[in-house]
Order: C-alpha cells, then sequence, then structure tokens
C-alpha cells in the first residue's frame, strides 16, 4: 500500500465514524410532524398539535372514534379564539408554555416529539398533580366552572376535549345514544333497556 492509499483509507473511515452519529441526528429529526386536521386561529401549528396529542390522549380513538376524529382540536381552538376572556386566554396559553416546558425537562424534546408512553406518562403526572391540588375526592371534582383561570391547564384542556367530544356529530351519534325525536319523557327507565346515555 502506498502514501495515497493510506490517506485515502483514512479519509474513508473518519468520514464513517463522524457521518453515522451526523446521519442518525438528521434521520431523528427528519420525523414529520402529526398533521393538523384544520387551520389553527389562536393557536400557533406547534401548539396546535400539542393540544390535538393531548386531546387524543385524552379521548384515544378504539372502537368509536377519538377526539381528533370528532375535530376536538379545532373546537377548542374556537373555544379560546371566539369565547375565553383574554385573562382565560392568557392563563391557557401560560399553562401550554409550562407544560411544554416540563416536556423539554423531562424528555429533552417537544412534547410532540416525545415517545406515545412519555406522552401519556407526563400528562398523567399533570392530571394527577391537578387534582391533587384541585383537592378533588371524586371522579366529577375536577369539574368546577368557578375556577376559571386558576383551574389548572391539564384540567381545562380536559373539560374542553369532553365539551367539544360530547356534542359533536362522531361524539353524539357513536358515543351517546343519539335518536332525534326521543319520544316522550321517561324519568325512571333502568340503563338496561336503554342501553347507554342518550345525546338527546
Amino acid at each position: 500500500m502506498n502514501r495515497r492509499e493510506a490517506i485515502q483509507r483514512t479519509v474513508l473511515a473518519l468520514g464513517y465514524a463522524i457521518s453515522a452519529p451526523a446521519l442518525a441526528g438528521v434521520l431523528k429529526g427528519c420525523k414529520a410532524a402529526p398533521e393538523l386536521s384544520y387551520k389553527p386561529v389562536f393557536f400557533t401549528e406547534d401548539q396546535a398539535r400539542t393540544i390535538a396529542e393531548l386531546a387524543e390522549i385524552i379521548i384515544p380513538k378504539t372502537s368509536t372514534p377519538g377526539a381528533k376524529d370528532a375535530g376536538v382540536p379545532g373546537f377548542i381552538d374556537s373555544m379560546l379564539n371566539e369565547v375565553y376572556e383574554k385573562e382565560d386566554q392568557d392563563s391557557f396559553l401560560k399553562g401550554l408554555a409550562a407544560f411544554e416546558e416540563d416536556a423539554k425537562n423531562t424528555y429533552a424534546e417537544f412534547f410532540t416529539d416525545c415517545k406515545p408512553e412519555d406522552q401519556v406518562a407526563l400528562f398523567k403526572k399533570h392530571h394527577d398533580e391537578a387534582l391533587a391540588a384541585a383537592g378533588s375526592g371524586g371522579p366529577t371534582g375536577w369539574w368546577n366552572t368557578e375556577a376559571g383561570a386558576d383551574k389548572p391547564f391539564i384540567l381545562k384542556v380536559k373539560e374542553l376535549t369532553l365539551l367539544g367530544f360530547f356534542t359533536s356529530e362522531p361524539g353524539a351519534t357513536q358515543v351517546l345514544q343519539y335518536n332525534q325525536v326521543p319520544g316522550p319523557y321517561q324519568g325512571c327507565v333502568p340503563l338496561a333497556e336503554v342501553g347507554k346515555a342518550w345525546a338527546t
């Protein structure tokens, strides 16, 4: 082997050693961002993706539609843009920023870039902390309408997700019992006779 061949082989080996980690970093950075089914008005695109993932964690797609299928992320965007007061909007965005910051501190990534199991774990952590802070003694203690801007961020997302889902067509017709004209009022009917809760 002459000097020229030795230099070429050294450069080639060094190139492989340097480019392998660089290539891995580039490929990780090329992960496609989740697609949005609507054009956000209130949120930035990144914020909207985070809200969409949180809503889907709260109501995932199973044999019934999930939050994304029902258009819940767009509903949340519209509610914040058109209904919420400035103070509540600011509080929501502050909570969202703190949630994203916790994702970066915990997993060194944006929430939407985390693995699905890490997303669920972070949601559960914030949800459990929020319920403890709200002093919830039961499953409905989080639904405190008096809290307003003071309500923990994750509980605001949960509230809006449930409201948006169960007032949507997929939520009302495929998850709840739906009949446009349900007939006469019957105040006390065994649940076994009617199947599931009614949307109408």
